[in-house]
């Protein structure tokens, strides 16, 4: 049922996707790489020190596949994911209905973000108390009011331990192997730096729009289950 949800919103509305890639090391080494050799692999310097750590929160449009927007920050809470929200949600048309794709981390079912939904979307009823009553009540609560689909600003979250199936993944690991990987980062702006000139670089050259195919459940097969049209799919 959510693997249809989800497949069933690519086609219209503004889908986006969001997650955070948390603790990125600012690593400098030692030295730099050794010089390729034909036929084998670059050497890596694999001393190095730690000049500080940066989180990424980042959103792909998935209609298109370009990074929408993205906020570099030393911390990760749920002050941090709500802000992020506030930020994304006025660049699109205020008629047009805005659907995050996200994972069920604790940050992303909180009180913050169930006041910050309800602010923009003029929600007039009592919200309750976190832990007590109402829609803030719990997690399970504060999730069913956030995946209403009547609301201009819907979630809908993936089920647990399932990752893969939010597109943004695909473009974190490419952005730890173009980027990160191999880096040598003298501090955390200089990371900051390089993170925020890839993003511009990839929507300029590399963003296209996510097709992915699903034939359905294979219980004799399970490994044909899913498949990427890999013409048109960003993670190739």
């Amino acid at each position: 049922m959510i693997l249809e949800s989800i497949q069933g919103l690519y086609p219209d509305r503004h889908v986006l996707s969001v997650d955070e890639k948390t603790s990125i090391q600012a690593l400098g080494r030692m030295e730099d790489c050794a010089p390729d050799s034909k036929g084998r692999y670059k050497r890596k310097e694999f001393e190095y020190v730690r000049n500080g750590t940066i989180g990424l929160i980042a959103a792909i449009d998935v209609g298109k596949g370009n990074v929408v927007q993205q906020m570099l920050h030393p911390t990760h809470n749920e002050q941090d994911f709500a802000a992020f929200i506030q930020s994304l949600v006025p660049l699109f048309d205020p008629r047009h209905q805005v659907v995050i794709i996200a994972d069920q981390l604790n940050t992303h079912l909180s009180e913050s973000l169930v006041q910050l939904v309800a602010r923009n979307i003029g929600f007039q009823q009592n919200l309750g108390k976190k832990g007590k009553n109402g829609i803030l009540k719990t997690m399970e609560s504060r999730q069913a009011f956030l995946e209403d689909p009547t609301h201009r600003i819907r979630f809908v979250f993936t089920p647990k331990h399932c990752s893969w199936l939010n597109p943004i993944e695909n473009w974190f690991a490419k952005l730890q192997r173009h980027v990160i990987t191999n880096g040598n980062f003298s501090s955390v702006k200089e990371l900051s730096d390089k993170i925020e000139a890839y993003i511009k670089y990839y929507n300029l050259c590399l963003a296209k729009p996510l097709k992915w195919k699903f034939r359905g459940f294979d219980k004799e097969n399970p490994l044909k289950n899913f498949k990427y049209d890999k013409t048109s799919c960003p993670c190739h």
